[in-house]
């Protein structure tokens, strides 16, 4: 039985168009959520205070950019959420940048319209193939940026994906203009659900050490005792640089017997731990 068969509704981080509506499509469809409310947010900490207070409701966020690293926002609000909220999923979309308008030809474009971040990542595209007196317009979101166009002649166009183009009937002038071909970002499913084990499930868990020399060499020798497979950790000092806060990834299940007995281990030598979710990788 599909463990969110009583889903009523799935929130995710906004706007439309953007790669966090991709996973959150992916998971609507590997879990059959056709009878659940799509609701975008606009804030992090909104998705994940909406699913800790609304009974039947998950969320969908970003958790890790393969080039900027963790999303340390949704981290830190899923460890301080109310109600156990965990992650339940996990699934990689591709990053791929493309250059939208509504006219169909690239020749004619004289400027382009997006966030920051797209503009950056996209940067090697814009100072090669571009015009060099390219009108650059920044926008604070991808859906800013498709919205904006509606108030340019056909010379602009905007960076956004696929969805993008789809969402605002726009015509793709160029698809993967991003500088790094393998850019993808990791997205959550979160709910307060206890999922099933399955052959391929991934664990995180959250603690803290003191911030001494070898506390976090011998926390993780924890993971090595019970031969259990670190896959990735990033660490960083809490806002008074007294202790470390360790978010660890790691195959296995929370309901594996060896998996408990780590636990069990790692909380009798740590200050702080929090079972962050453990869950299946959706294709």
């Amino acid at each position: 039985m599909n463990f969110l068969s009583t889903i009523r509704e799935i929130v995710f981080l906004g706007p439309g168009g953007s790669y966090t509506e991709m996973a959150k499509d992916k998971f609507y469809r590997h879990y059959e959520l056709y009878d659940a409310i799509q609701t975008p947010m606009k804030t992090i900490r909104g998705v994940v205070d909406y699913v800790s207070q609304t009974p039947n409701t998950i969320g969908v966020l970003p958790l890790e950019n393969s080039i900027e690293g963790t999303i340390r926002e949704t981290v830190d609000c899923i460890i301080k959420s109310k109600n156990d909220i965990k992650i339940l999923a996990q699934v990689i979309v591709p990053v791929k940048h493309c250059l939208l308008s509504r006219t169909t030809e690239l020749y004619m474009i004289s400027g382009i319209i997006a966030h920051p971040k797209a503009l950056e990542q996209c940067r090697s595209f814009i100072e090669n193939e571009m015009p060099r007196n390219l009108n650059i317009i920044e926008a604070t979101s991808t859906e800013d940026a498709a919205r904006q166009l509606q108030n340019y002649n056909l010379t602009y166009a905007a960076i956004g994906s696929e969805k993008t183009a789809d969402a605002f009937y726009l015509n793709i002038l160029k698809d993967n203009i991003n500088d790094e071909e393998n850019n993808q970002s990791r997205f959550v499913l979160i709910g307060n659900f206890d999922t099933p084990q399955t052959d391929r499930d991934v664990s995180i868990v959250a603690f803290a050490t003191e911030n001494k020399p070898g506390s976090l060499v011998k926390l993780l020798e924890v993971f090595s005792e019970f031969d259990v497979n670190i896959t990735h950790v990033d660490s960083r000092p809490s806002v008074n640089f007294d202790e470390y806060i360790v978010l660890a990834d790691f195959e296995g299940h929370i309901k594996d017997e060896k998996i408990s007995a780590m636990i069990e281990k790692l909380k009798s030598v740590t200050k702080f731990y929090k079972h962050i979710g453990s869950f299946e990788h959706i294709d």
